[in-house]
């Protein structure tokens, strides 16, 4: 019996070192700063460290992706995700399918809106040439003429251009302008000028009335101004989602000449009192797409104009395409096209290959020089994305669910502790004693798991202990019915663990397979609480049988074969 008794002790002991080994602090030292760390192995879930949650799914309203095609969809967005997210830094992430949705659990972040823009930004990238717009031009009489039929021309109000915006060029591009010389050459030339107020004041009357005809009649040609560079068009930003909106109508996109593509800018022009919204003239044809890259980074300034700029390097198959598509617009402008916005535009000087660089907008900031360089790493999702739910967590009410949850298990203890104690006397300190066992075995597996503690798993965990407790109370009353029917106290010990241990198998096996299924089709909180049940209900199981039993053999082998049991 000592024999049994000793291997016994030592599973435990190996068991419990185990356990205890997983909670160990872990030492984490930041590579930026240098400075360490020393974390709980224990994760902490989102509604107890604070941060954010994103449900997000395939934005196709047309309902184009079905059956296997929306499948792949998923995995590939999934995937693209994970990888921008670990690109992004946040420890411990959670991110998991649900059907066509997909969760992503973001606990400790700092920036929740830079964390949410990294994750849903569709990120496709493609270099294309700015055209000179002459097509653009040619055709405008008749998108106008669309856009008329399309809306209605009660419906067209709009602000009229009287003047072409002013672009500063000399700040711009870098030459000279003088409005106010070709002003004074104007009134050299007709000395007459301003000696007619009447007439002034009339025929100011009559260009009025001529630009609201125009207006309503060639309604997009009225918002265009020129712009700093050929294929490049000034759209008042007030007037811009108007502009927008008669771009998407389908008889607008029929008139549009073949070939070309017209694209926004990301920036906002400042002429003269004005502010103007960039519309550009592309080839519809890119040189390459972000497919063909192969790295992105890091982030840095332009020595010269401390520009932000993010360096790029093709894959083989990219750099060749690149070479012949630069090669063939020497001197031409192009445009850096992301997500159909213009994010910049240069000259192409020379032949390019393997690696070139972005230069973001003069007034881009550095932090989303960054981003692209890491979204652009990741790569592009596969489909555009919608978020369908978002919850953020202060990191305040974390640690009072921590400090709540903290006390409603230190009051769990100690209640079953008490109630073991008084109600069952010598067995119940037994009982105690393998419910700290328990306890080890339980928060050892969740670390060991790499499991989340959740404030529903917490939930989980007291109702475990509960199991564990119910498991010893079952085998306690068998004990005492053996007892009572006359049986020495070794024999009734072991007749109430054995007539126990189906009652038992069968409460825990049913809780087992209860917390399985939760675990399997539920998401987020109920697969906490599932995870943190199942853990117990083994911890508990283990414990109540096995722990339980060894105790009360070396409780036995200290008293005398015939002296009663306290119990």
């Amino acid at each position: 019996m000592f024999g049994s008794v000793r291997w016994r002790l030592v599973w435990i002991a190996v068991l419990v070192t185990i356990c205890g080994f997983a909670l160990v602090p872990e030492t984490i030292v930041d590579e930026v700063t240098g400075e360490s760390e020393r974390v709980w192995p224990l994760k902490l879930g989102l509604d107890l460290q604070g941060g954010m949650q994103l449900t997000v799914e395939i934005y196709d309203p047309e309902g184009a992706l079905s059956g296997e095609d929306l499948d792949d969809a998923v995995d590939r967005t999934l995937t693209t995700i994970r990888n921008r997210i670990d690109e992004f830094g946040v420890r411990e992430p959670t991110i998991q399918r649900s059907g066509t949705r997909i969760i992503i659990e973001l606990a400790g972040v700092d920036n929740p809106e830079q964390a949410k823009r990294i994750a849903t930004e569709t990120a496709f990238m493609e270099f294309k040439v700015v055209t000179d717009g002459q097509d653009f031009m040619e055709a405008l009489e008749r998108i106008d003429r669309a856009i008329v039929n399309e809306v209605g021309i009660e419906n067209l109000q709009v602000t009229t251009l009287e003047t072409e915006p002013e672009v500063d060029l000399s700040d711009i591009l870098g030459g000279a302008a003088d409005s106010a010389t070709a002003e004074e050459a104007a009134a050299a030339e007709d000395p007459a000028a301003g000696e007619d107020p009447a007439a002034d004041s009339l025929a100011t009357e009559e260009e009025a009335a001529d630009a609201v005809d125009e207006a309503t009649a060639r309604p997009l040609s009225a918002l265009l101004g020129q712009g700093r560079i050929l294929g490049e068009y000034l759209v008042p930003q007030e007037d811009q989602p108007t502009a927008a909106a008669w771009l998407e109508l389908d008889g607008v996109r029929e008139a549009l000449p073949r070939g070309v593509t017209l694209h926004w800018g990301v920036e906002q022009v400042g002429a003269g009192a004005g502010s103007y919204v960039p519309l550009y003239v592309l080839e519809a044809e890119p040189l390459i797409t972000g497919d063909m890259l192969q790295d992105a980074g890091p982030a840095n300034r332009d020595p010269t104009f401390n520009q932000p700029i993010v360096p790029f390097e093709t894959t083989r198959r990219g750099s060749r395409v690149f070479e012949r598509g630069t090669a063939r617009n020497i001197g031409e402008n192009m445009a850096i096209v992301l997500d159909d916005r213009v994010q910049s535009y240069a000259v192409i000087r020379s032949v390019l290959s393997r690696r070139a660089q972005i230069e973001l907008t003069p007034g881009a900031s550095f932090q989303e020089a960054q981003e692209l360089a890491l979204v652009l790493r990741a790569g592009a999702l596969p489909m555009p994305i919608e978020v369908v739910e978002e919850r953020n967590v202060s990191a305040s009410l974390g640690e009072d669910s921590i400090r709540q949850g903290r006390t409603a298990f230190i009051i769990g203890i100690v209640g079953v502790i008490i109630v073991m104690m008084i109600y069952y006397r010598a067995a119940g300190i037994l009982a105690v004693g393998a419910l700290l066992t328990y306890v080890i075995f339980m928060l050892g597996g969740l670390a060991g798991l790499e499991a989340t503690l959740t404030l529903p798993g917490i939930a989980g965990l007291i109702l475990s202990i509960g199991m564990a407790v119910d498991a010893n109370v079952l085998i306690f009353e068998r004990v005492r019915e053996e007892l009572a029917a006359g049986k020495t106290p070794r024999t009734a010990v072991d007749a109430g663990f054995g007539n126990a241990l189906s009652a038992i198998i069968d409460a825990n096996l049913t809780t087992l397979i209860t917390g399985i299924i939760l675990f399997q089709f539920g998401t987020g909180a109920v697969q906490g609480f599932a995870v943190t049940l199942c853990i117990g209900i083994l911890a508990s199981f283990f414990s109540a049988i096995y722990v339980t039993r060894t105790l009360f053999i070396m409780y036995l082998n200290r008293r005398g074969s015939r002296e009663s049991v306290s119990i």
